[in-house]
């Protein structure tokens, strides 16, 4: 009995093993569980700040008011004619003077307008805009404190409407700030936006990122964020902060039908804007990159056309002969994939790459051509050169021979070009290709408005000298099964592409 007692306890004690076995299985079950739910459950929002006062106190010395003076050339036209008065009114003499000063031929005036900056280096650069200083004859900022500095325009950039600015501060103790990432911002942090308009002092206000990469037609490079913080008169180049007191964008332009903020402002991003400054401040100028290309868009037509999976990239309409894209093998029709190893998924997107890579650096070009990738190497140009040079046109000749013919499936009446028809139309000497004669209304053609008189050079990334080429090579698309067809349209020296529906 005391064998089977003493047997007792080491039985309970394996029994309280299995129990607290179990209470561990449902613990590490439990966990497991809580983890499950903490992952099914949103990520929950930042609350917002308490204050922004310790941030502002911190970045208000390093916005400034920049105010421009210059010389406007006043003429008669400017004023409006002397109202009419009844003979011996005592208004007569007061307005006769009035206007007679003021129709004094080529009076010369003096103009002014006011804006904001915030200062990057304590040796005295100061970013703005450039509509701010635009035509000055005198740029002058003044401090948070009041102190003011008159300002020399180091370069500016109407491309991007940014401008650099330098003032001599001798024993002025400046306060500086940085920039940061804008392409770390996300739709809904939260910006600190401050301004120094009309020479009254810092104007903070706050807000949140409301979207970005907006195109507003302010320039080629257009990737503005924007903002609901409110932006006004007078705040035009003054700086926008993240939460760490870091500059992501410049405050440059408002939707407004008054005038007045109504919470739609917009920013040049310091992805767009930092680059620029600095070779601003190297070399007084822009240096950007320059592909020696025209493109355009690639809609969901042109890719099916192609054999592109979706619509991405960016397809070459034309290469400027002897430029960076024609040496390195690119040509009309390719589709620019990736850039220097960074993708294109659109149009928009490859000017803004190209600018901001390296002078004369080799890059690959990952390109789709005859339904595959391909890759080429290409040597970066220089923009500015090419505009000098009067390079940014790029057209591309060509000749051929005369029959009419009909494309039913495209709805488009098509001949050789005769020099009758060179002097109808007002073709060039060199235009080669097939003319189009009549587009049928409501036919695929007219949907893509090409009219009589456009040059189709190519038919699917290759030429056609003949009405007759022309028709073989739609109906050789129509028997691969494809739904439309690329058509490389010259008209008056414009190349673009049309992918055209084929009907039937």
């Amino acid at each position: 009995m005391s064998n089977r007692l003493a047997f007792l306890p080491g039985t309970s004690a394996q029994a309280d093993g299995s129990s607290r076995r179990l209470s561990a299985n449902r613990f590490f079950a439990t966990l497991l569980a809580l983890a499950v739910l903490v992952q099914a459950v949103p990520a929950l929002a930042r609350p917002a700040p308490d204050s922004f006062a310790d941030m502002a106190e911190k970045l208000l010395p390093a916005v400034v008011n920049v105010s421009t003076t210059q010389t406007v050339q006043s003429s008669p036209q400017d004023v409006p004619e002397m109202p009419q008065f009844p003979p011996g009114s005592p208004f007569e003499e007061f307005f006769r003077d009035f206007f007679d000063r003021q129709q004094r031929p080529n009076q010369p005036r003096r103009a002014t307008s006011l804006g904001s900056g915030f200062v990057i280096d304590a040796s005295g650069f100061i970013v703005t805009n450039n509509h701010v200083i635009a035509d000055a004859d005198k740029v002058t900022i003044r401090m948070h404190d009041d102190a003011e500095f008159e300002a020399e325009i180091v370069g500016r950039d109407p491309k991007t409407d940014l401008a650099l600015l330098k003032i001599n501060p001798g024993d002025y103790k400046l306060t500086a700030v940085g920039w940061g990432d804008s392409d770390a911002s996300r739709v809904g942090d939260w910006v600190l936006a401050i301004g120094n308009p009309f020479g009254l002092g810092g104007t903070v206000t706050a807000g949140i990122v409301s979207a970005r990469a907006r195109d507003i037609n302010a320039g080629p490079y257009d990737d503005f964020l924007q903002t609901d913080a409110s932006i006004n008169r007078g705040n035009s180049g003054g700086p926008m902060f993240n939460m760490s007191g870091e500059v992501v964008g410049i405050n440059t332009a408002i939707y407004s039908p008054s005038g007045g903020s109504i919470g739609i402002g917009f920013a040049v991003p310091s992805a767009l804007a930092k680059p620029v400054i600095e070779q601003l401040k190297e070399y007084g100028r822009t240096r950007r990159g320059w592909l020696g290309v025209r493109i355009q868009m690639v809609t969901d037509e042109i890719a099916e056309s192609l054999g592109l999976d979706k619509a991405r990239g960016a397809l070459i309409a034309s290469v400027t002969e002897t430029g960076p894209a024609d040496k390195g093998g690119i040509k009309a029709g390719d589709i620019v994939l990736k850039f220097n190893g960074q993708n294109v998924p659109d149009m928009r997107r490859l000017p803004r790459i190209v600018a901001a890579t390296k002078i004369d650096e080799d890059v690959p070009v990952e390109i789709w051509r005859d339904g595959k990738k391909l890759t080429v190497q290409v040597k970066v140009g220089e923009l500015e050169e090419a505009e000098q040079a009067g390079l940014l046109d790029p057209t591309k000749p060509a000749d051929s021979g005369a029959v009419n013919r009909t494309v039913d499936s495209l709805g488009l009446s098509l001949t050789g070009v005769t020099p009758e028809l060179r002097q109808r139309f007002g073709l060039a000497d060199t235009a080669k290709g097939v003319l189009v004669t009549e587009v049928k209304p409501n036919s695929p053609a007219a949907e893509k408005a090409i009219q009589p008189g456009d040059m189709i050079v190519e038919v699917s990334q290759e030429e056609v000298n003949s009405p007759a080429e022309l028709v073989e090579k739609v109906q050789s698309a129509q028997k691969a099964g494809r739904k439309s067809v690329l058509l490389l349209v010259n008209r008056k020296g414009e190349m673009r592409f049309v992918a055209v529906r084929i009907e039937g």
